[in-house]
């Protein structure tokens, strides 16, 4: 496998970054070609295009060996699953797979030819193995079911942001924030109300505490 591209995100570490692709849109990354890849006729008709597939590699959550059996963060860390029943970072080949929006194709950087993508749910220096173009017709299956998966599918927390600590955060990037918090960056077995956590994104570090379906931030830091 050869790395055809890195990406770069506003994703400085792994905690906080939304658990699928897609779930919050508003986010922006910027995928760089290798030099071996940056050729422009590499990209051509891309541009047609409104969602890619991108392959990666979970280059920080490598492991020696693999287990049959993983536990889903969704299903409270306890309950185990197949490996292949679920999208963990640890199998047997630490492969990603994510569906992203493409928000504009910049052919002229001093780095060659670059996307800019929405909905990445990839740290900041990924490698990327491949790029495809998303089918709609081939693609989309709106009868598929979502097995065990469907059952947490819509959980959300409400986000309190005390309106002086939102003003710390540009204002372009505050709803796209708060959507981030909403999908709980906490690992699902963790319940302690008084536990401070803190998620950087970006140049901010925004601390926060979780009571029950409500997650207060009580920091912004940058």
């Amino acid at each position: 496998m050869k790395t055809i591209a890195v990406i770069h995100s506003d994703f400085r570490e792994k905690f906080g970054i939304p658990r699928q692709s897609g779930l919050v849109p508003g986010t922006r990354a910027w995928i760089v070609f290798e030099p071996e890849y940056r050729n422009p006729d590499a990209l051509r008709g891309i541009e047609g295009f409104s969602h890619l597939w991108l392959i990666w590699s979970f280059s920080k959550a490598e492991r020696p060996g693999w287990s049959p059996t993983v536990r889903p963060p969704r299903l409270g860390g306890n309950t185990r699953m197949g490996v292949f029943a679920t999208r963990s970072p640890f199998r047997p080949n630490a492969i990603g797979l994510s569906c992203v929006t493409l928000e504009e194709v910049q052919r002229h950087t001093p780095q060659g030819p670059v996307l800019v993508v929405g909905g990445a749910d990839l740290l900041d220096g990924t490698p990327i193995y491949d790029i495809k173009p998303y089918l709609p017709h081939a693609d989309c299956h709106p009868e598929a079911t979502g097995g065990f998966a469907a059952e947490r599918a819509d959980y959300a927390l409400s986000v309190d942001f005390p309106p002086e600590l939102l003003s710390r955060i540009d204002g372009a990037q505050r709803e796209t924030v708060c959507a981030l918090l909403s999908q709980d960056p906490r690992p699902s077995y963790q319940e302690d109300p008084q536990r401070v956590y803190g998620m950087a994104y970006g140049r901010w570090n925004i601390r926060f505490t979780v009571e029950g379906r409500t997650l207060h931030v009580c920091g912004v830091e940058e």
